[in-house]
């Protein structure tokens, strides 16, 4: 049985799809992504690696939008012939521009595609094709009311085997006896959340606090600070472990952050990014909120000491944490990749 997963472009679309294939291991899976995006790096050497070279349309007709137009009909054509003559019985995508090349070249064949949205606010790809897939799986139920033409399901969003039974004790370089705060921006880092962390965080070490600050490989001041209680990395494997060692995460509202942070019942302030399209990470965000597992600012009302005295706040009002990391619950989903997985299976098998 041989499926392709289309997936690409940032972490919060490959990690999902990764973890979702490590339970696959019944299928032959083939990826197809786009050139210098982040599945050069990510994704696994055993899943041959197919590019096409597409990308998001703009919203004025331009020049560049014919261009853009030509790309995606060549894409489409690429991707109908990788499917027809590797005889594959499906795809499995996770949204982003490349999901819908993949998408229309499926259906033009008769395949079925599966298509993971992990976001509480689907994408407009979801939205524009999900009717057009067999199955549209939901990391949030919040989700549902935008698809109401398509075939929905909540599975959650699949994260790495390792957050559900991660290894690798942290007190080789974390005492054992400390409050610690965990920094992170996604896979791609928040400079902006950075700066604001290096400028909130002498309070905290005054306080006894570690910090565990994941830069991200883009940071320009990533030198710039020193402490002897303030860890610096762009990135860490172990984050399962991590997770459950923080007392407190300050991140953003990335969908996939969000998953592992309530897979290890981690309370959060949430800063989402302001940019992200269409918002969707206040959406997620305010899921989380809504829950009372989280706490959520926008970056534009975030100053630096606002953001350290709620830190110091709730570093102080252990009860108040409890209950946060408590409500992750309701918002975790520790078996979706099986789910996801299953669902394939199902539909392709």
């Amino acid at each position: 049985m041989r499926l392709l997963i289309a997936a690409s472009g940032t972490g919060g679309h490959l990690f999902p799809a990764i973890a979702t294939a490590e339970n696959l291991s019944d299928f032959e899976i083939e990826w197809l992504g786009v050139p210098d995006r982040l599945e050069r790096e990510l994704v696994p050497p055993q899943y041959p690696l197919h590019t096409i070279s597409v990308e998001g349309f703009q919203q004025r007709l331009s020049l560049k939008t014919l261009k853009i137009i030509a790309k995606f009909g060549r894409s489409l054509v690429q991707v109908r012939h990788l499917l027809k003559t590797g005889k594959f019985r499906g795809v499995l995508t996770t949204g982003g521009y490349i999901a819908a090349p993949a998408i229309l070249a499926a259906r033009s064949l008769g395949l079925p595609v599966i298509l993971h949205e992990s976001n509480a606010l689907p994408g407009k790809v979801t939205r524009q094709f999900g009717r057009w897939c067999h199955t549209v799986a939901l990391g949030f139920e919040a989700a549902v009311p935008y698809l109401q033409n398509a075939n929905t399901v909540v599975v959650g969003t699949p994260v790495r085997s390792n957050f559900i039974n991660p290894s690798e004790p942290l007190s080789f370089f974390l005492p054992d006896d400390v409050p610690v705060i965990v920094v992170m921006g996604g896979s791609q880092g928040a400079v902006s959340v950075n700066q604001l962390v290096r400028q909130a965080a002498p309070a905290w070490f005054e306080a006894g606090a570690w910090v565990v600050h994941l830069t991200g490989e883009n940071d320009p001041d990533v030198k710039t600070f020193n402490h002897p209680q303030y860890i610096t990395m762009p990135f860490y494997d172990n984050m399962a472990a991590l997770l459950k060692r923080a007392n407190l995460a300050v991140s953003r509202a990335g969908a996939g952050s969000l998953t592992e942070l309530a897979i290890t019942h981690t309370p959060a302030i949430l800063i989402p990014y302001p940019f992200a399209a269409e918002d969707h990470q206040t959406y997620n965000a305010n899921v989380f909120a809504g829950a009372g597992a989280a706490l959520v600012f926008q970056q534009k009302d975030l100053t630096p000491d606002l953001l350290a005295s709620k830190v110091l706040y709730l570093l102080q009002s252990p009860q108040q944490l409890q209950q946060m990391a408590e409500a992750t619950t309701s918002v975790a989903m520790t078996q979706s990749a099986e789910a996801l997985g299953n669902l394939i299976r199902r539909v392709m098998v």
